[in-house]
C-alpha cells in the first residue's frame, strides 16, 4: 500500500471507476452510470484531488498492479453538524477478487490514522443504505447513523446514511 501522487491520476481513475462498476454498476441505468463515472471519476479530477493538500489516498497494489483504494479529506457530507475540522473517509474500494483478505481494513486505519495524524476529530462516512456489510463494518469502529441523503448517479439518487464518530470515541 502506498499514497498515490498526482502522476497516479490515470490509475487512480481506472481503478475507481472499475470498483464502482463492480460494487454498484447494476443498479443504474447506463446513461446515469456513464455519466456519474465521466464526471466524477475524470483524470483530471483525480489529479486534482491527488495534488490538493487536504486530500489523500492511497492504493493498494498487488504484483504493481492497483486493486483498491482508499481516499480521505475535509468532510463534505450534507449534515448540520459537519464542523469545519471534521474528517471523511470519502472512498474505500477494493476489487471483488481481493476482498475479504483483511486488505480493506487496513485501508480504513491507515485513512483513518491519517485523518487523526494531527489528534482526535470528529470523522464520517457517506455509505449506501442496503451495504449492510459495510454498515457492520464501520459501526464496530464507532460510526454511528446520524443523517440520510440522496447521492446523485445521473438521474438516480440513492438512499445514503450519514454515518459520524465523535471525535471522544475510544473504541
Amino acid at each position: 500500500m502506498r499514497r498515490a501522487t498526482p502522476a497516479d491520476a490515470g490509475v487512480l481513475s481506472q481503478l475507481a471507476r472499475r470498483t464502482f462498476v463492480e460494487t454498484f454498476g447494476h443498479l443504474y441505468p447506463d446513461a446515469d452510470l456513464q455519466a456519474f463515472l465521466a464526471e466524477s471519476y475524470a483524470v483530471e479530477r483525480q489529479r486534482t484531488i491527488l495534488a490538493h493538500p487536504d486530500y489523500a489516498v492511497w492504493l493498494l497494489e498487488r504484483d504493481g498492479v492497483a486493486i483498491g483504494h482508499a481516499a480521505a479529506g475535509p468532510c463534505g457530507l450534507p449534515h448540520p453538524q459537519v464542523g469545519s475540522t471534521d474528517g471523511e473517509l470519502k472512498r474505500l474500494y477494493l476489487l471483488q477478487h481481493a476482498q475479504n483478505g483483511g486488505w480493506g481494513g487496513k485501508l480504513f486505519q491507515t485513512a483513518l490514522d491519517w485523518l487523526q495524524r494531527d489528534g482526535p476529530r470528529t470523522l464520517w462516512i457517506g455509505v449506501w443504505s442496503r451495504n449492510f456489510g459495510a454498515q457492520r463494518f464501520y459501526a464496530r469502529h464507532g460510526f454511528e447513523h446520524v443523517g440520510d441523503y440522496g447521492f446523485p448517479v445521473g438521474r438516480v439518487r440513492d438512499h445514503e446514511f450519514i454515518l459520524r464518530r465523535r471525535a471522544d470515541w475510544t473504541g
